[in-house]
């Protein structure tokens, strides 16, 4: 089979159940099989990009997981990268959000010009479970004069609710759980 060509069951399969991590209860998806196998890394990435809405200008992936798919989407899509990081890992001037989490409150940073030349966006991550993260990234892109076309997740987390976090902004989604 060539890269690429794996069908949805495949996928599945290379997604790895994690009872009890990271605490009791939780059944975690371990993406890490996936990632490891070319072809379902390329599965992904095309099932991505086909995905994607015309006229997208650049791809905006989450740290860290949101990397290993953003940078391939964007080099298959000849689009540029944009990261959003946690704080104090861009050397730059920065923009800021601060988001709430079910315990207390994180926050995520992008360079104040990473938006300057690309205003239409796609947002990238591995999972969208409660969608606080994208939400808050989408922020920071719209505070940026960004325009969010969709988001994109290799796994979405159906039974979290995140997906009405995001509003009205298309979600495209791998798998869904």
């Amino acid at each position: 089979m060539a890269m690429g060509e794996l069908s949805i069951e495949g996928l599945r399969a290379l997604v790895r159940d994690v009872p009890d991590f990271p605490k009791p209860g939780i059944m975690f998806k371990d993406i890490t099989p996936l990632i490891g196998s070319a072809d379902g890394l390329a599965s992904c990435v095309a099932r991505l990009a086909a995905l994607t809405p015309a006229g997208v200008e650049a791809v905006v992936a989450i740290e860290s997981r949101g990397f290993l798919f953003g940078a391939p989407l964007a080099l298959r899509l000849g689009l540029p990268v944009i990261p959003v990081r946690k704080p104090g890992k861009l050397p730059y001037h920065k923009r800021r959000v601060e988001y709430a989490l079910e315990y207390g409150t994180d926050a995520l940073e992008m360079h104040a010009d990473a938006l300057a030349q690309h205003k239409k966006v796609i947002i990238v991550d591995d999972v969208l479970a409660t969608g606080g993260t994208a939400a808050a990234t989408a922020r920071l892109c719209r505070d940026a004069g960004g325009e969010v076309a969709a988001f994109a997740f290799v796994i979405e987390l159906g039974f979290l609710g995140g997906r009405p976090k995001l509003g009205t902004t298309p979600v495209v989604s791998v798998l869904t759980y």
